[in-house]
């Protein structure tokens, strides 16, 4: 099992997520986003600057995904995007947050998988459970 994203700010959408992919098979790898993927992915997000994503940098998102009992293993992808080692690795099962209906990236990177030989799953979002939600609100005290 493998799951991918950025990881930035943690909270119980993400958790929910990593044990829901450790309930469908005996190891969970995941790979992250590396620094450079994500600012260019969150460039514009609530801050507006390229720089402001991800908040944690690669190595500090790695060691909390680390620390939870959900994650075997986590890698942070530097060159690339996270679907890149996904199709060198070939897990046997990929799980996806979000919706392929509403992200066209999502959608084309579910069928290049599934041509590879790898089960793609989707999971939607958990409500009420957001990183840029997180980011607005610290803003939102701050102001």
């Amino acid at each position: 099992m493998c799951a991918s994203g950025c990881f930035d700010l943690l909270h119980p959408g993400h958790i929910r997520f990593l044990e829901h992919a450790k309930n469908l098979g005996k190891i969970l790898v995941v790979a992250i986003e590396g620094d450079r993927v994500a600012r260019a992915r969150f460039g514009n997000g609530p801050l507006r600057r390229s720089t402001d994503r991800p908040i944690h940098p690669a190595a500090v998102r790695t060691e909390i995904l680390a620390a939870l009992a959900a994650v075997d293993f986590v890698t942070a992808v530097e060159s690339g995007s996270p679907q890149d080692f996904i199709a060198r690795f070939l897990p046997d099962v990929v799980l996806l947050g979000g919706s392929a209906e509403t992200d066209p990236a999502a959608r084309r990177d579910s069928g290049e998988l599934e041509r590879l030989g790898c089960r793609v799953m989707r999971v939607p979002l958990e409500p009420g459970y957001s990183t840029s939600r997180l980011i607005e609100r610290i803003q939102e005290l701050r102001a």
